[in-house]
């Protein structure tokens, strides 16, 4: 059983790994998981959601392996947060609760999260099940998971369009089989703030076992019509004391409730909420930038909290009132999210400790080997560069995280491209043996002619999905992040007809470079490095990699 440490704490569950990753192009690899998985652990996040255990054994061991490995993860310079509860998703059905138990079962505090659809749409059209049916399933299945583990939370899915007194039958049946979090989810993004808080605070004064303190209330809300943070709020103000959230708010269709949005409105309006999370909010532009380079998605820049722009001010208004007093256009100060203004400038003169200094202030400590090739990387930057921002160094660095399988590496490119001219790329990659391979193409433009010498040498089954540049800081010598998506296609060069375009998956290369197009071949390179090791596992499996079960709350 796991209940809040006191009345005023809203536990923080993050679902980033499980909803989040249904994303439409968000999958993560198992090591890009564990990253992620670390990142929030340093966040300070009460629950982590690692997946959906049933969907494949691929998913499964990735749940176990967080289990296993995420705990204590200690920051510099401040206590260690306590290990997060690790939980694992399963339906309301036997094989998936096992799968589940079996996931967590590692970790230090395990939790099974099970669910069950109640509104009348899904009874009828989905379940095909009376209401009866749907108490006794409900009330055996937590049953059944609580058999298997101490901490079970189970949500009644499309709960917003669920007839409230159903509800609280369904809640209180649980609740008496040993559940101990009702998790609320808007899985559709349908109601109001009023309507869900009302629905919210019906379930606190009815339902048996809330009130007297056996079960806490936990709310799950999605953006369909941007209402996902407002109705979060409407629900912990009507006595939630758990909120299901994800990093970047990213997840199904519309996305999911925003992780940053939520801590700090819980923050900066204490006077109004007199509530507190165990989130290290100084955490969230560092764990924000993570999980969007791990997935590929980019976060707007007028994003709250760590959008580009969240503490940027060009108008000169606004500046005036700024360099008067802080607070006339900022309601919360930057070094508070981790997003410090004042920037430490970095050049060609700096010394390797300085360098590393800096670093390990921004999240990416190094030492060793992997300093030194840092160091290089940063000398051959600032080369180029007069001067490096902290936005230069967290790019530079972004795609040096998990440790994966590496076939091909760029060595070397020289491009030749003009008004006039015929654009063409000579490349040479180094395989996992060591041998070198040169070949030159011509394109309809630079990237097109690297990308296709790349094509050439690789030999990769590839479809070019997606491709992307974006300057990270300002001025001509700007650092470049490039983001590439592929998926597989046939030998042929056609799509594959037995793959559904929809549901194939993609694989993302990121890279960071002060020359956009030596970014864009190394973010390349990696897509299609990652692509060969999926198509190397169908093989060894004799088919297709399991897809997901895109069953979302």
């Amino acid at each position: 059983m796991t209940l809040p440490l006191a009345p005023d704490h809203v536990r923080i569950f993050d679902t980033t790994l499980r909803d989040g990753e249904q994303s439409p192009g968000a999958t993560l690899t198992s090591a890009e998981k564990l990253d992620v998985a670390r990142g929030l652990s340093r966040l300070g996040v009460d629950v982590i959601e690692a997946g959906f255990p049933a969907a494949s054994p691929d998913d499964l061991e990735a749940v176990r392996t967080i289990a296993r490995t995420v705990g204590c993860e200690p920051v510099a310079g401040r206590p260690a947060p306590a290990p997060p509860i690790v939980c694992a998703l399963a339906r309301a059905a036997e094989a998936d609760i096992d799968a589940a138990a079996s996931a967590v079962a590692p970790a230090r505090h395990g939790r099974i999260h099970t669910f069950l659809a109640t509104s009348p749409i899904h009874r009828e059209h989905k379940l095909r099940m009376s209401r009866a049916e749907v108490v006794e399933r409900a009330r055996r299945m937590v049953g059944y998971a609580r058999a298997r583990c101490e901490d079970v939370e189970f949500s009644p899915e499309d709960a917003g369009r669920t007839e409230p007194e159903f509800l609280y039958e369904v809640l209180s049946a649980v609740i008496a089989e040993g559940a101990t979090t009702l998790n609320i989810p808007d899985t559709v993004g349908y109601t109001l703030p009023q309507e869900y808080g009302a629905l919210l605070e019906g379930i606190v004064r009815h339902v048996r076992g809330v009130a007297d303190g056996k079960a806490i209330v936990s709310v799950h809300c999605h953006d369909d019509l941007g209402l996902a943070v407002a109705n979060t709020l409407a629900g912990v103000r009507a006595g939630a004391r758990q909120v299901e959230v994800t990093v970047n708010g990213i997840g199904e269709r519309a996305g999911n409730t925003s992780l940053e949005e939520v801590v700090m409105a819980l923050r900066v309006r204490r006077a109004v909420f007199g509530l507190e999370t165990s989130i290290d909010t100084t955490q969230l532009c560092r764990t924000s930038k993570l999980v969007s380079t791990r997935t590929g998605i980019v976060v707007q820049p007028n994003k709250a909290i760590v959008g580009a722009n969240a503490f940027a001010h060009e108008s000169g208004i606004h500046q005036d009132g700024m360099l008067k007093h802080e607070e006339t256009y900022e309601i919360m100060r930057p070094e508070t999210v981790g997003a410090g203004r004042t920037q430490l400038v970095l050049g060609k003169h700096s010394g390797r400790a300085a360098f590393g200094a800096r670093l390990a202030e921004l999240g990416i400590p190094l030492t060793g080997g992997a300093l030194a090739e840092a160091f290089e990387r940063f000398k051959a930057l600032a080369e180029k560069k007069k001067t490096i921002l902290d936005a230069d160094l967290l790019a530079l660095f972004a795609d040096r995280g998990a440790e994966e399988e590496v076939r091909w590496t760029l060595e070397d490119l020289v491009v030749t491209s003009g008004l006039h001219g015929m654009p063409t790329a000579t490349v040479r990659l180094r395989d996992s043996a060591g041998e070198p391979h040169v070949h030159a193409a011509v394109g309809t433009g630079p990237v097109d002619a690297v990308f296709s010498a790349v094509d050439h040498i690789v030999a990769a089954p590839a479809e070019l999905v997606d491709f992307a540049i974006n300057a990270v800081t300002e001025g001509e010598d700007a650092v470049g992040e490039a983001s590439v998506r592929v998926r597989a296609r046939a030998a042929d060069g056609r799509p594959d007809p037995q793959r559904n375009a929809v549901r194939t998956p993609t694989f993302h290369g990121h890279a960071a470079d002060v020359d956009v197009i030596v970014a864009s071949t190394r973010a390349y390179v990696a897509a299609l490095n990652r692509l060969l090791v999926a198509l190397d596992l169908e093989r060894e499996r004799g088919g297709r990699v399991p897809e997901l079960v895109r069953e979302a709350i």
